[in-house]
């Protein structure tokens, strides 16, 4: 065997493939940290959207081509859930937040895993 074949075998045996990724499902500290002060931006139900998350726990909910909306959030440190209550609604209604890949998703009996970002502070703006 030539001297490179030697090099490129002994890299092929080091080099680690990637861990299987696992989805995690954050805990309310992890939820806090993620989300009090930043905005979660993603699609709702066809439409993209932009959060901003309050560290006194109110929400602006700003949707393309429609009003923003102010809520609540808090969370469920028992549960590990994030919840959020808004003017039309009668209860606070309850999410996981899951990583998955570099990915958070937003997590309910109801609805399947939707995908969202963060970014840093108030955005709801695109820059």
């Amino acid at each position: 065997m030539n001297r490179r074949a030697v090099i490129l075998s002994a890299l092929a045996m080091t080099v680690a493939l990637p861990a299987q990724a696992q989805s995690v499902i954050l805990k309310a500290h992890e939820i806090e940290a993620l989300l009090s002060g930043n905005t979660a931006i993603g699609e709702w139900d066809g439409a993209n959207y932009r959060q901003y998350f309050a560290s006194d726990g109110s929400t602006i909910y700003a949707q393309e081509n429609a009003r923003s909306t102010l809520g609540e959030w808090r969370l469920d440190r028992e549960k590990d859930e994030y919840q959020s209550i808004w003017p039309r609604d009668a209860e606070w209604e309850g999410w996981f937040v899951m990583e998955f890949a570099w990915t958070y998703y937003w997590v309910s009996k109801k609805t399947p895993p939707t995908p969202f970002k963060v970014v840093e502070g108030e955005q709801l703006v695109p820059k």
